[in-house]
């Protein structure tokens, strides 16, 4: 997969590492500081680096992106972000296209009708997930597809949830939902099966409708 990273701060060094040597896809990577794009050009290792501003057209068309099958745009600005975005769809016609979201009062904004297929909102994910320590069986979004009708979230199972000890497939899941991973307490990762026994405490990821949500953390609570 060819993907095209916007910024060259510590999400787009870490995230154009972990895709360039991790999972062995193809990076470009664009930083519009010379002095930053001309570290990263020694440092990262199976990332092309590109020095230029990611707003431009001609940087993007340049850098691949009539080649590229996602962009990410994590520059520290919520307004190049989005004129990212809107590029990546209206110019370009980029299938899947990820911004960051730095400030949350503009999360709004960070829709489909801006270009936005993925929003990630790091302060939002935070607070979810101390919110999901504190409260057991708490739904946390940890990411909204289709203008945030489709959602993925994680749950954790409360010690005195009927779940805890049955199969998955002995789970009332409200419909179009579906368990992708269950997270142990030792940090063991388990991709469920219908004979996946859940246990108290684990970290349960699914994917469901944004209104069945409720339903769904009725059964883990």
């Amino acid at each position: 997969m060819n993907v095209l990273i916007i910024g060259g701060g510590q999400v787009g060094r870490n995230l154009a590492l972990f895709l360039a040597q991790e999972q062995r896809h193809t990076v470009t990577l664009i930083e519009k500081r010379d002095h930053v794009a001309a570290i990263l050009q020694r440092t990262l290792e199976g990332v092309i680096v590109v020095e230029g501003d990611g707003c431009d057209p001609a940087v993007l068309r340049d850098a691949g992106a009539e080649r590229a099958d996602a962009i990410a745009a994590v520059t520290g600005d919520d307004e190049d972000n989005l004129v990212v975005a809107l590029l990546s769809k209206r110019e370009f016609r980029i299938g899947r296209v990820a911004a960051r979201v730095n400030n949350p009062k503009n999360g709004w904004l960070f829709n489909r009708r801006m270009g936005v297929d993925i929003a990630v909102d790091d302060a939002q994910i935070i607070a979810r997930s101390l919110e999901a320590d504190i409260n057991l069986g708490a739904v946390v979004q940890m990411l909204r597809l289709r203008e945030g009708r489709v959602t993925l979230v994680e749950l954790t199972v409360a010690p005195d949830s009927g779940s805890a000890g049955q199969p998955v497939h002995r789970l009332r899941l409200p419909p179009d939902s579906v368990l992708v991973a269950v997270v142990r307490a030792d940090g063991d990762i388990v991709i469920p099966s219908g004979e996946t026994v859940i246990q108290a405490g684990d970290q349960v990821i699914a994917m469901t409708r944004q209104d069945h949500e409720a339903a769904l953390a009725e059964c883990f609570q």
